[in-house]
């Protein structure tokens, strides 16, 4: 199988966008493939969205037009077929489209491309995870674990296959492919209309899968109780997603939840500690320290009562370290 790569500047109209492309095809499922015009693909891209892939797009219309063409050619497979599909500037070439058809000053008739010949599926599937899950262009988190989803659990890539197309962590892949099976499996059939469906609460389901907090989760409510927080405005932010278990605890924390929202529940778990005081004046790197401290200088008929008992500061202790663990992880990424 041929996998040569050449550059040259490609005839716009000859090229055909990647319609397996997640960003596209997530938002084709509400269309007809065959019906697609040139605005709706706009829409699939990033115009008219309201987050940062409008910022994106919009970004990158404006400096298209402005340097009246792209620096980076785009990537393109040049199928048996004799077709040119895009595998990377899907963007790129909606653009030049769109300023061909709108008359726009320049010459939009052509486009730079790196052409590869009769790439393999899985040549494809890796030229696409390096673009866009560690590359300068990343899709948003939703799009990349449902491509991820798509590869493992549809095309049924073995995890370490995929892992060595992206470059990623397998505990991170694993993550976002099965905040990707609870969303759409608990989250989309309680809306209404699939048009409701908001990727940007993603992330929600995303925090939802360490394990401390699906553990506290499940323990009480289901995925589906989640699922309806999530769209009735109670999980009112991803990051307080990490403080659940604390909340489910607190039989009146977690009413205040159900009524109200994440942050509001959180005011009650605080000043129901004991000996609570005002800590935001002191720094992580102070609370640390204390806490090392404490825990070197324990007298062991403490340790001991702590490990061998159910009390609130054992309980204390595994909430930290929950949160601790995400928030190493987090700041140890790449």
């Amino acid at each position: 199988m041929k996998n040569d790569c050449k550059f040259m500047n490609l005839v716009i109209e000859n090229i055909e966008l990647d319609m397996n492309n997640p960003r596209i095809a997530k938002f084709i499922e509400m269309y007809d493939r065959d019906t697609l015009n040139s605005e709706q693909l706009a829409l699939a891209l990033g115009s008219g969205v309201e987050d940062s892939n409008q910022t994106n797009y919009s970004s990158l219309y404006n400096s298209i037009k402005t340097n009246k063409g792209i620096i980076h050619p785009i990537i393109v497979n040049h199928q048996s077929d004799g077709k040119y599909v895009v595998i990377e500037g899907n963007t790129r070439v909606q653009i030049y489209k769109e300023f061909k058809e709108n008359n726009v000053d320049g010459n939009w008739d052509i486009i730079p491309a790196m052409i590869y010949e009769q790439l393999s599926e899985n040549q494809i599937h890796a030229i696409r995870l390096q673009s866009h899950l560690v590359g300068p262009r990343e899709w948003d988190p939703y799009s990349k674990a449902k491509y991820l989803n798509y590869l493992s659990n549809e095309q049924n890539l073995p995890m370490t296959q995929v892992i060595d197309f992206c470059g990623g962590k397998k505990s991170e892949i694993i993550k976002l492919i099965n905040a990707y099976q609870d969303m759409e499996k608990h989250y989309r059939p309680l809306l209404e209309a699939d048009d409701m469906f908001d990727q940007r609460d993603f992330s929600k389901f995303l925090e939802l899968q360490n394990n401390n907090i699906k553990q506290a989760l499940l323990s009480k409510f289901s995925l589906d109780d989640f699922s309806k927080w999530v769209i009735e405005g109670n999980v009112d932010a991803a990051i307080n997603v990490r403080r659940l278990p604390e909340i489910l605890k607190n039989e009146e924390a977690t009413k205040i939840l159900l009524k109200s929202n994440i942050k509001t529940a959180l005011e009650k778990v605080i000043t129901d500690k004991p000996e609570y005081r005002d800590l935001n004046g002191v720094s992580i790197e102070q609370l640390c320290v204390e806490l090392i401290k404490k825990m070197n200088d324990m007298p062991f008929q403490e340790y001991n009562a702590i490990r061998n008992g159910s009390n609130p500061i054992k309980d204390s202790l595994i909430d930290l370290r929950g949160n601790i663990d995400i928030f190493v992880e987090d700041i140890n990424k790449e």
